[in-house]
């Protein structure tokens, strides 16, 4: 207890000294001059700065940048100011400067902290970057910092054919956290650009995002891996394994997403096309990740998977262009006059206002049949979506109610009877007695 009494008064008698020599007086004037101007300059800097992040008609990068300037300008005038009090002071033959030293280091870590802190706002990686700078200054005060870089380097083990050190897997870690971050900044930036994407529903929006953030995550692991020198070779056959395991399990579901894919891709199917396939007609909802929902004109929603709608036929009646054209087949009697009727029917169809007039209808003969002479008028319409059954049907009508002004009628199926033999018994019931 005595020696530990000692010792303490040793320690104190010999800080006290040396804060009452004109080495540590000089090197404490030096720091307060060297905060207070460096507090006085960045006053005076700041709002030049601040005008330029407040001005609209600047680009965004330009306030982005002045952002980042503003963070750095009192770390960036207190290092500058202590680094040429140093300077001078070494010019001297007051000593070592030990108080200046570790303020030059704690303000190197200061200035790189709030480097990282403009440009990220990401709590997690503010604290992992406070740790590890300012962790580093202060070894580097204490001249601890390359004898711990010495004993992590010889720390070391065998992982197969590599032979790591804690050293290794530390640069490592920090390449990794770096390349972290650099694939949320690069994920940020591609979500915006994904969102921005035209006839894009937001379920695939986000699907997309999280593939290309999955992507690039997996990206930075095997970047790191390599760098510390870890043989990628091993893993070939665990990965081999677990893709064909996820390809015999998930066959359709990653066939589904792929086409999915597809469909984005090459844009032959799209929201708001009438498409019919399979004897389902209708218009696309929307497109999702595993399936497209088709909505019919009785109001059901078919959940298409988005692999038929790449193997299989599709008529999609708006791909390149919404004018479709419905043919109506019409009879009439060999009584009427084919002409006349020719000329109702374009009048009909000239009367719907679903009808285009460009391309403008025409009625033509097909043929004669058994039972009508066999017309078929034909029309455009450009609202496919909106059906066309009733389009035709509203044509029907208005064929029907002319050709009952006209007088031209519609037959029956006709019959001819022909009887080669008249029984005897009907004949002798028939005659008169």
């Amino acid at each position: 207890m005595a020696k530990i009494g000692s010792t303490f008064n040793e320690v104190w008698d010999t800080g006290l000294a040396f804060c009452l020599s004109p080495t540590a007086q000089v090197q404490s004037a030096i720091i307060a001059l060297s905060i207070f101007l460096s507090w006085i300059f960045f006053k005076k800097a700041k709002p030049q700065i601040v005008k330029l992040t407040q001005d609209p008609t600047r680009p965004p990068w330009v306030e982005r940048i002045a952002t980042v300037v503003e963070k750095l300008l009192h770390p960036l005038f207190l290092l500058i100011l202590i680094l040429l009090g140093r300077g001078l002071f070494e010019r001297t033959s007051f000593g070592v400067a030990h108080l200046l030293n570790p303020l030059v280091h704690a303000t190197c870590a200061w200035l790189v902290y709030r480097l990282i802190s403009g440009l990220t706002h990401n709590r997690l990686w503010l604290r992992w970057a406070a740790l590890i700078v300012f962790g580093m200054a202060a070894l580097q005060s204490f001249g601890l910092l390359e004898p711990t870089f010495d004993f992590l380097e010889s720390a070391s083990f065998a992982i197969g054919k590599s032979t790591l050190s804690i050293l290794d897997l530390v640069n490592g870690v920090f390449i990794l956290l770096f390349l972290l971050w650099v694939s949320s900044l690069l994920g940020s930036a591609g979500e915006k650009r994904i969102r921005q994407l035209p006839n894009l529903p937001p379920s695939l929006q986000v699907l997309l995002a999280k593939v290309v953030r999955v992507l690039l995550i997996f990206l930075s692991f095997l970047v790191a891996m390599s760098t510390v020198g870890l043989d990628l070779s091993s893993f070939a056959l665990l990965g081999g394994a677990i893709g064909v395991g996820i390809g015999f399990g998930l066959q359709k579901v990653v066939s589904n997403l792929v086409s999915g894919l597809i469909l984005l891709l090459d844009r032959s199917i799209k929201p708001g096309d009438v498409i019919e396939i399979d004897n389902t007609y209708g218009w696309i909802n929307s497109l999702r990740a595993r399936y497209a929902s088709i909505i019919t004109r009785d109001g059901k929603e078919h959940l298409i998977p988005n692999e038929d709608l790449i193997t299989n036929r599709v008529i999609n009646w708006s791909f390149s262009d919404k004018n479709i054209r419905v043919r109506v087949p019409v009879g009439i009697s060999y009584d009427s006059d084919p002409r006349l009727a020719m000329q109702i029917c374009v009048e009909a169809a000239k009367s719907s206002g679903r009808v285009l007039n460009d391309p403008e209808p025409r009625c033509l003969l097909t043929g004669f049949g058994d039972n009508s002479v066999d017309l078929e008028l034909r029309f455009w319409i450009n609202d496919p979506s909106n059906g066309v059954g009733n389009a035709r049907s509203e044509v029907f009508l208005g064929i029907w109610d002319r050709f009952q002004d006209a007088g031209i009628s519609i037959p029956f199926p006709q019959r001819d009877l022909h009887l080669r033999s008249w029984p005897e018994e009907l004949i002798k019931a028939k005659s008169p007695q």
